[in-house]
């Protein structure tokens, strides 16, 4: 009869094998940090990525095109791609005036007044591309770097291959993320460990207000009476786990029990926003009713942050209308910009002035961007547009005050050092110390990593 590796370990040599395995469990029972050592020396240790849901238009927020407003309403000079996601007209100038900011002279929309006073921390890629015209691909693209299988994440990538800073904490959070268009594949770890997932708080559709975790306190047990009861729970799936053998949802399953028994020390003032000042509310923009929503999302992320969490998402993903504006991009644009503006700028302004910034990377972006040509009745929209869009780096030892990259003159294709999203994913783990060739999982036969078999960090933008 075929016997596990768990029984095979404790029948032979005198059962040292099991006993250097009951070590291994007693230490991740005991709430021991799991790290892994990067393979380079890392100018960044966690992430911030501020996910614009729906896919941001470029040039009406800070890839200014001249020539665009010059030659509004006339046609495109030059073939549209060959894959469209739906049909578009001629040139539309962007609403919006742009003007120079900062030492660095960047030009910067008027959408965005507060995060135009941090200019000089960006790091702005005008020249972003991916491969797919939908949202739902797109999304995954972003995300886990495949449009059409299932992927692990680059959060979960990222807590796999150098795990926790703080073992009382989730190592990944997502904050309000959106269960459309990839829903959880977006966050999910798929063949990783499953403790490398992604943990979501609240949900998109409600209000960050309600993005707590629940049950995070039992008023009807001490904690001593818990951990008798977990103990007992515990060590009735390790009996389960020594007879089945491996089993990667019932280890995951045991591992999650115990990261939860911890959470109940830290999260609770992980959350405590009320903890914080008042004139930090109004950094952040929350006592105000247009960026009290964003405000304590962009405020959660700099407190779980500081407490170690390794990558943090947040998402603004407005139901009524996101950043997906076919039509009425004045109005759709103007509402969006309006709600995280202050916020972002309240982010990057805390985060440096508690030195956080340093070692601290944030990414902002969405999906994709959008057309420099019309869409919709009254021509006064655009369409989804993955040949060339702006993304902007903050912060984790990027250069910072610069634009890399460039779209055309009209701002439909990335032409100048390009970045592929396979790039920015390899740029992504280079900061952080990790060659994204030799983060690779084996799964089925083969090894994976984030970005499949492509990939170039852009060291022009690392300082």
């Amino acid at each position: 009869m075929p016997i596990s590796r768990r029984q095979m370990l404790q029948r032979s040599s005198a059962g040292f094998g099991a006993l250097a395995l009951a070590s291994l469990l007693t230490e991740e029972a005991c709430g021991e940090t799991v790290s892994h050592l990067p393979h380079h020396t890392p100018k960044a240790k966690r992430v911030i990525f501020l996910l614009m849901k729906g896919g941001p238009s470029g040039v009406d927020t800070f890839d200014y095109k001249p020539q665009l407003q010059k030659e509004d309403h006339k046609p495109y000079p030059f073939e549209k791609p060959r894959v469209q996601f739906a049909p578009t007209g001629e040139l539309l100038a962007s609403p919006w005036k742009f003007k120079p900011h900062g030492e660095s002279g960047i030009p910067v929309s008027e959408l965005f007044p507060h995060v135009a006073q941090c200019v000089d921390d960006l790091c702005i890629l005008n020249s972003v591309h991916g491969t797919n015209p939908a949202h739902g691909g797109a999304a995954l693209k972003l995300h886990t770097g495949s449009d059409t299988f299932v992927r692990p994440s680059m959060g979960s990538w990222i807590n796999y291959g150098l795990g926790t800073e703080n073992n009382n904490l989730p190592g990944f959070i997502t904050i309000c993320p959106t269960l459309a268009h990839g829903g959880t594949k977006n966050w999910g770890a798929a063949f990783l460990p499953a403790e490398n997932a992604g943990t979501p708080l609240g949900v998109a559709s409600q209000s960050s207000e309600q993005a707590q975790v629940k049950y995070i306190q039992n008023a009807n047990l001490t904690r001593e009476a818990q951990r008798l009861q977990l103990d007992l729970t515990q060590s009735l799936n390790r009996d389960l786990l020594d007879s089945t053998g491996p089993h990667a949802e019932l280890e995951a399953r045991i591992q999650s029990f115990e990261l939860a028994f911890r959470m109940q020390m830290e999260m609770p003032a992980a959350l405590d926003l009320a903890a914080e000042s008042q004139a930090t509310h109004q950094l952040y923009g929350i006592d105000e009713s247009v960026t009290a929503d964003y405000g304590r999302q962009c405020l959660m992320a700099r407190r779980f942050v500081e407490r170690g969490v390794r990558f943090v998402q947040i998402t603004h993903s407005n139901t009524e209308v996101q950043w997906d504006q076919h039509g009425n991009l004045r109005k759709g644009h103007t509402q969006n910009a309006a709600e995280v503006d202050k916020p972002i700028a309240g982010l990057l302004t805390d985060l440096k002035s508690r030195g956080l910034l340093d070692d601290t990377l944030v990414l902002w972006g969405g999906e994709f961007g959008r057309t420099p040509t019309c869409q919709g009745a009254g021509h006064d929209g655009r369409d989804h547009n993955p040949e060339g869009f702006t993304m902007w780096l903050a912060g984790g030892g990027v250069k910072s005050g610069i634009r890399y990259g460039a779209t055309d003159d009209y701002g439909y294709y990335a032409v100048e050092n390009k970045v592929h999203i396979h790039d920015l994913h390899a740029t992504l783990l280079h900061l952080l110390g990790i060659d994204h060739k030799r983060l690779t999982y084996r799964h089925a036969g083969r090894d994976f990593r984030l970005t499949d078999v492509a990939g170039h960090v852009a060291h022009e933008i690392i300082a």
